[in-house]
């Protein structure tokens, strides 16, 4: 789950034609997805007279990458996850680049949640943000400020997580230093601050969204947020004295409210296309940060219902934005009207995963959107009220969008420029966010395991 798809990655990018890149990559994510959810770790299984075992551990460089049987889940997700951004990317003609560092990628972020101690998951994710450089800037263009930016701040939350590691190991020689403890719960802060691209620190978002290719930055904006909040999970977990402290709740309840409400209004004044899909990004993040507030098993059980209703969005919304992008390269909202009448698979897709990330009622986003809802205001009317500020700035900007697609001139031709393969793939999306809207316990297998990963936080 590591390093053959790291090798893997490194044969594809020497392969020319961007179908065989899919299909070896879909295959074989395909494959490490089945390992995941069929084959037992440390367990010796027998194939006629052929004995293998899988191990749970792996010493490289002084350090242990562990993936054990709690880990399975979480393997299939991620890897199943990665088999739809691929399958769709040769649709989305981005199949040449992103297939092979996305793999590569995944496969490091997946190394960032196995190694011990974890606190070297930052240089792991340091080396994923280095490999997304190549995917996401043009070849012989200039790389623009939202890149410098994703490099920068990435980048400054490496070593302020590691410098807390060593705060760390002060504080458990010297528990009752209350001085270290406060120092190290801020240096961790601050480090997933930037990671997380919390208020102000999110500037990156909008304007990569704005700059590069939207597919790739869609991957992106899925994977490191995803990756980021389980390796918080795990802070949150190990360290007793950090999920026992009495100003956690109020300090996750302001950075997510914070991040729902600017995000949220911000995408509902914004002209373009992917500047909207960022701040629905960031909103999302803000929404996983709160469920976090909710506590014991409830709060993890609906921080992970909200990955697979984000993931389809992500992909929905990123592959008809790169459809669109060929018939308006600015995606600015004031060139696309009309368009509904000659695209309307992608202005569809647009419409829907925006409604859907709004939480609109019989979309894939509103069943864990309505838990967290009905959470909160057991606590907190005044949270809920600002919440509900941040989703219908993010509704404002779908009602937008909707009016500037279909204001067509009057006597203009309908018909649909996608090619049958788009059609095929944006349909499809389409009747998956309606049928996880209306039967979300569909999925509730791909993350029934998942709370078990966190013992502590589950309590």
């Amino acid at each position: 789950w590591i390093f053959l798809p790291l090798i893997l990655a490194g044969l594809l990018l020497l392969v020319p034609n961007q179908k065989v890149i899919s299909l070896v990559a879909c295959i074989f994510t395909l494959f490490l997805t089945l390992a995941a959810w069929l084959l037992e770790v440390d367990t010796a299984m027998t194939i006629g007279n052929w004995s293998f075992k899988i191990t749970s551990t792996f010493e490289i460089l002084g350090r242990t990458l562990v993936l054990g049987s709690g880990d399975r889940s979480l393997l299939a997700l991620i890897y199943g996850s990665s088999i739809v951004w691929f399958a769709v990317a040769p649709a989305a003609k981005a199949a040449r680049r992103l297939t092979p560092l996305g793999l590569a990628i995944t496969a490091l972020l997946v190394a960032a949640l196995a190694v011990e101690p974890f606190l070297y998951a930052a240089l792991l994710i340091e080396m994923a943000v280095l490999l997304s450089i190549p995917l996401l800037s043009a070849p012989g263009k200039k790389p623009g400020k939202g890149l410098i930016r994703l490099l920068i701040f990435q980048t400054f939350a490496m070593p302020f997580i590691l410098f807390s590691g060593w705060l760390l190991a002060g504080i458990e020689a010297n528990p009752g230093d209350l001085g270290l403890v406060q120092q190290a719960a801020i240096l961790i802060g601050l480090g997933f601050s930037f990671l997380l691209a919390v208020f102000p620190f999110n500037s990156w978002i909008p304007l990569l969204t704005e700059e590069s290719s939207p597919y790739s930055v869609g991957f992106i904006l899925w994977i490191f947020p995803t990756v980021t909040l389980f390796v918080g999970l795990g802070f949150l977990d190990h360290y007793a004295w950090l999920r026992e402290a009495p100003t956690l709740g109020s300090v996750l309840t302001t950075v997510g409210v914070l991040m729902v409400v600017s995000s949220g209004l911000l995408a509902g004044f914004q002209r373009h296309l992917g500047r909207i899909m960022g701040y629905a990004v960031i909103m999302e993040t803000g929404f996983s940060i709160l469920t976090l507030t909710l506590g014991g098993t409830v709060g993890l059980n609906i921080f992970f219902m909200l990955l697979v209703p984000r993931i389809l969005c992500l992909v929905v919304w990123a592959f008809a934005l790169s459809i669109l992008k060929a018939d308006s390269p600015t995606l600015i909202l004031s060139e696309i009207k009309g368009l509904g009448r000659t695209w309307p698979f992608a202005t569809s897709g647009l419409v829907l995963a925006n409604l859907a990330l709004a939480g609109m009622p019989i979309l894939a986003g509103f069943p864990p959107h309505q838990a967290i809802w009905d959470g909160l205001a057991s606590t907190s009317q005044t949270v809920v009220l600002w919440v509900l500020v941040g989703n219908l700035g993010l509704l404002f900007s779908a009602i937008r969008v909707l009016l500037a697609v279909s204001s067509a001139a009057e006597g203009s031709q309908w018909g649909s420029r996608e090619t049958g393969a788009q059609r095929i793939l944006l349909s499809i999306g389409f009747l998956a966010l309606l049928l996880l809207g209306l039967f979300p316990q569909w999925v509730m297998p791909l993350w029934s395991n998942l709370p078990g990963l966190f013992i502590h936080l589950g309590q």
